[in-house]
């Protein structure tokens, strides 16, 4: 699939995202929109997974730790198949599997229940090197924010994937400078992340998280260097796509108003013609 339909499918899932969250009446739609790129770029470039065999022993491992954002995974997951696109009308709905948080029991595709923050690394760490004591060529890949970064349990994780030298892990921070209420720097700023990173051991690149050229470039298989695990440092906004929310930490949980909605769904037809 090339550049430009990739861009189209992200847009299209910006959209799908923008609808349920409205018509749910919550959800974390700034955060939706920062990763949306990335998920896009994984489900329909990268990751060798089959919706038909949701559960193929051989294929690749994804955890979206940040869960809070699971209404982009699930629109993802949708346009790939693994579920029904009509069945995004029941998201946060009672008895709906599409829950505020991915819940790998009910929905096909969730590799692990994920929302407590710092808990996807390290599950990750766990399956990449599962997948090495088995001699498994399939891959795992971990998306977190920077935000969740603050956790300890991500860098006792970091640590250890760079003890075992698990080069078929690959670690994405959303790097969208914003946390819930505040902004990182304002918090507990670990920036910068790319020495710390690599002076764990790890292979670190940064790029423009909603460039979908670089993003692809830098997924690809001939960036993983042996005996290294990988991380993609993608510079993000909050908010992308639609002017008022960009960069704004108040859109971390919030529902736009008719208005709003109105306003952001035009930006975002506006931006694929």
């Amino acid at each position: 699939m090339d550049i430009q339909d990739l861009k189209v499918i992200a847009n299209r899932i910006r959209r799908r995202d923008l609808r349920a969250v409205y018509e749910a009446g919550a959800g974390h739609i700034g955060g939706e929109m920062s990763v949306i790129d990335i998920l896009t770029a994984l489900y329909f470039h990268v990751l060798h997974v089959d919706p038909a065999k949701p559960l193929d022993p051989e294929r690749d491992r994804f955890i979206l730790s940040k869960g809070h954002t699971a209404c982009a995974l699930y629109v993802t997951l949708s346009e790939k198949g693994f579920l029904p696109k009509e069945e995004i009308e029941t998201f946060l709905k009672p008895h709906s599997r599409l829950n505020g948080h991915p819940n790998r029991t009910k929905l096909p595709g969730v590799e692990t229940n994920t929302g407590p923050l710092g808990h996807g690394l390290p599950v990750g760490v766990g399956m990449a090197l599962a997948a090495r004591l088995d001699g498994a060529s399939w891959q795992t890949y971990v998306v977190t924010g920077d935000g969740e970064m603050q956790e300890g349990s991500n860098w006792e994780a970091i640590a250890s994937a760079a003890h075992y030298k698990l080069d078929n892990l690959t670690l994405i921070i959303d790097h969208n400078r914003l946390q819930q209420g505040a902004r990182l720097a304002d918090t507990n700023n670990l920036a910068p992340f790319a020495p710390k990173l690599a002076a764990f051991g790890w292979v670190v690149e940064e790029i423009d998280g909603h460039d979908m050229e670089a993003i692809v470039a830098a997924l690809s298989a001939e960036r993983r260097v042996a005996g290294k695990p990988r991380a993609i440092l993608a510079h993000t906004n909050k908010g992308n796509g639609i002017s008022f929310m960009s960069d704004n930490v108040a859109w971390h949980h919030k529902v736009p108003n008719a208005e709003q909605y109105k306003q952001a769904m035009a930006e975002l037809e506006e931006a694929i013609q």
